[in-house]
């Protein structure tokens, strides 16, 4: 399993490059200041970055007690995307629509609109770092 310094490096880098995507990105497409979109990318960001974290922490514990492992095969690769992201949105809307000055409706479809961003960045952020950064127990086996 990952250190906590190891976890430490993953969140910070997941967060840090997708903050330099999102901003430019959810400015244009939602049609608010850069700073607005700021604003709720760093707080989001910031609560995204404990979830990830813990949550992390506690996939890789259930994965390594059910299979022997944590080594992810494409199809749990996906369900830990969409775990996360799903815990997330149910936390974020209400913070967005109250930031932004929205109805709930409206903050869960730009919720939304960045979970889908951030379902396809998390499986390649997360596939590429296992990547650059393997874990010995991995070794002898194919991904």
């Amino acid at each position: 399993m990952r250190s906590s310094l190891d976890r430490i490096r993953h969140a910070l880098s997941f967060e840090i490059l997708a903050l330099m995507l999102i901003v430019p990105l959810g400015a244009v497409v939602f049609h608010f200041p850069m700073q607005s979109i700021g604003v709720v990318s760093v707080v989001s960001a910031s609560l995204a970055t404990l979830w990830n974290f813990a949550y992390n922490y506690v996939f890789d514990r259930v994965l390594q007690r059910t299979h022997g492992t944590t080594l992810k095969t494409p199809v749990v690769r996906v369900l830990h995307a969409v775990l996360f992201e799903t815990g997330l949105l149910l936390v974020l809307a209400p913070f967005i629509a109250w930031y932004l000055g929205v109805s709930l409706l409206q903050a869960f479809v730009m919720d939304l609109s960045f979970a889908l961003f951030y379902l396809g960045y998390a499986l390649v952020f997360n596939w590429g770092y296992d990547r650059l950064f393997p874990l010995p127990e991995w070794q002898n086996a194919v991904q």
